[in-house]
């Protein structure tokens, strides 16, 4: 495991682990911190964390897809929404999971983290908005980059009803951290992405060829580019 992760310091215990076009993130608090997601596999995420903090590491997943639960296994448990747990099993998963619902708080000691179930781009994909620091991860959701739409568990309408939910509550929050594409996006671009996918799903966007060959079409509305396949 000798792959070299570049890691982007973001604030004092604040860090961005980059892996080949996908992001996870640590964030240090006075008790415990928390890592979001593992990516791909490449390496050994648990040493990098163990080398940027000596602090005991609690691990959440904000979804189950394959790029976000790469390094699972390096680590003894992982939190997610139980609505995952199929997706994390279907791909191979065996790790101790714990549950995490909407109206859960995450403490890592003077930092504070929300849990806000978003599904659509998976069942249980969830966000967490730390309202201190005005803060918030969106996992796959909120990004500049391709959001699949497409596959077992993905559904549209479900997307559109969480960015409405999220749009509603984006006085709480200066940025989004995305887990691809640019490191962060403004809150104005969860109401824009709620618009685009419903344009999509309106039959308002015109469909494109999907790059590599992916059993869907892809959408470029206004900013939000969906891999989607409309049943």
């Amino acid at each position: 495991m000798d792959f070299q992760y570049q890691i982007v310091t973001i604030g004092d215990g604040f860090y961005s682990i980059e892996e080949n076009g996908v992001r996870s993130f640590l964030i240090c608090g006075a008790d415990k911190a928390m890592l979001i997601d593992t990516g791909f596999g490449s390496g050994d995420l648990k040493s990098v964390a163990s080398r940027l903090t000596q602090l005991p590491v609690v691990l959440v997943n904000s979804h189950a897809d394959g790029d976000h639960i790469g390094c699972n296994a390096q680590f003894e448990a992982a939190y997610m929404h139980p609505s995952e747990y199929d997706r994390f099993a279907g791909k191979g998963g065996k790790q101790k999971l714990l549950p995490l619902f909407e109206g859960d708080t995450i403490d890592l000691g003077g930092i504070v983290f929300d849990v806000i179930h978003i599904p659509g781009h998976t069942p249980g994909s969830i966000a967490l908005l730390d309202k201190q620091q005005r803060i918030l991860f969106a996992g796959d959701s909120i990004q500049a980059g391709g959001i699949y739409m497409f596959g077992p568990g993905r559904h549209m309408q479900a997307y559109i009803y969480s960015m409405q939910r999220l749009d509603g509550m984006t006085h709480l929050f200066d940025k989004i951290y995305a887990s691809h594409g640019e490191l962060w996006v403004p809150p104005s671009v969860v109401k824009t992405l709620t618009e685009d996918a419903q344009s999509v799903l309106d039959g308002k966007v015109p469909p494109q060829e999907p790059p590599n060959g992916q059993p869907c079409k892809l959408y470029c509305a206004s900013y939000g580019k969906f891999l989607y396949e409309a049943l």
